[in-house]
């Protein structure tokens, strides 16, 4: 494994990130595609055997139980000052309790506190804000960040999926009051969706910010024919809030995955290879988040590091991309509940 700084931070990660969404007990939150803690131990372990360092979860996953199974097993599989683990704030964990959720000062200061007790340590490496909330001042949310980094609960601080004028916003405010600066960007990138090109991945290059990216296979997509969108359960039952992210673009869509297909066959690797491969030519991105759900699917991520598109094949795959509405993870309030709506019991990412 070849690891790479974290933006401008000393950080060193793997360019690969597995994402523990996927693991989290059935009954606690995604009871058809979630791995519990027997199933997903193997998954963390192999990654580690590979070399993968870098380990993504949030506190909305399944309602803690991501984190407990991803702390559990690091504890048991690696030395806590060798993995670099990432978790998350925003949406509501109480529901139907004040300040259970949103990023008060509050809700930060009482999540990120049981978020250490279900990892089972007492820091995590980078402490991100999973959506913008517009209910609660920037300067407070900023300051109380800088907070829990002042009190050695997190090492660094991470945002994911807002407008860029938002993002550029809160980078200002931190560099005007001297508080901790947002080291990462997680968002929304991937060969069919690539709106982040217009505005967010420009500013995160400029401003050092390193991205990580959420669904890189565009919820399985790019990993298999157009025909077999939703050919696994997770797709399956995925279906509104996948909509949501692939709107209206079936032509062009179609078009992406069929070069996808062409050069992996040209190529002799898998599909996902190709489509991980394509996200590492953009230097802002330090790593994809894998939600690997097979020992295949971790080793497809580690091979694609190896893999080197040409110039020609990267213009193959970019060439029949259409725009399309710039979702960014419904950060208002009302949007998110409404897809909820839409997908019982689910909760999104």
């Amino acid at each position: 494994m070849r690891y790479i700084k974290l933006g401008r931070t000393g950080l060193d990660v793997s360019p690969v990130a597995i994402g523990a969404m996927s693991y989290g007990e059935p009954d606690r939150g995604h009871p058809v595609w979630s791995l519990d803690e027997e199933s997903s131990r193997p998954l963390i372990k192999h990654a580690l055997d590979a070399g993968i360092n870098f380990f993504d979860t949030a506190n909305l996953y399944s309602y803690g139980s991501s984190e407990e199974i991803l702390g559990r097993a690091l504890k048991d599989y690696a030395n806590r000052d060798d993995v670099v683990i990432t978790t998350k704030v925003r949406h509501t964990m109480r529901p139907g309790s004040p300040n259970g959720g949103g990023l008060s000062r509050k809700a930060i200061m009482s999540e990120i506190d049981h978020s250490l007790r279900r990892l089972g340590t007492d820091y995590v490496d980078v402490y991100m804000i999973h959506r913008f909330d517009n209910e609660t001042p920037l300067e407070e949310t900023l300051e109380a960040l800088h907070d829990v980094v002042k009190a050695g609960k997190a090492r660094y601080i991470g945002a994911s999926s807002m407008h860029a004028w938002q993002f550029a916003k809160a980078l200002h405010l931190q560099e005007r009051h001297g508080w901790a600066r947002f080291v990462t960007m997680q968002d929304h990138y991937n060969l069919l969706a690539r709106e982040e090109e217009r505005e967010m991945l420009p500013l995160c290059a400029d401003e050092g910010v390193a991205t990580m990216i959420w669904s890189p296979l565009a919820r399985g997509r790019l990993a298999r024919p157009f025909e077999q969108a939703r050919a696994t359960e997770r797709s399956a039952t995925d279906g509104a809030y996948a909509d949501l992210l692939y709107q209206a673009t079936a032509d062009s869509d179609r078009a992406i995955i069929d070069e996808v297909g062409a050069v992996a066959a040209a190529r002799g690797v898998p599909r996902a290879q190709v489509a991980l491969a394509w996200l590492r030519r953009n230097p802002v991105v330090a790593a994809p988040v894998v939600g690997a759900r097979t020992i295949e699917q971790i080793d497809d991520a580690v091979a694609s590091l190896d893999l080197d598109l040409t110039d020609e094949e990267a213009r193959r795959l970019e060439l029949p991309y259409t725009p399309r509405y710039d979702f960014q993870g419904a950060s208002d309030p009302r949007e998110f509940e409404r897809i909820k709506a839409m997908i019982p019991g689910y909760a999104t990412a």
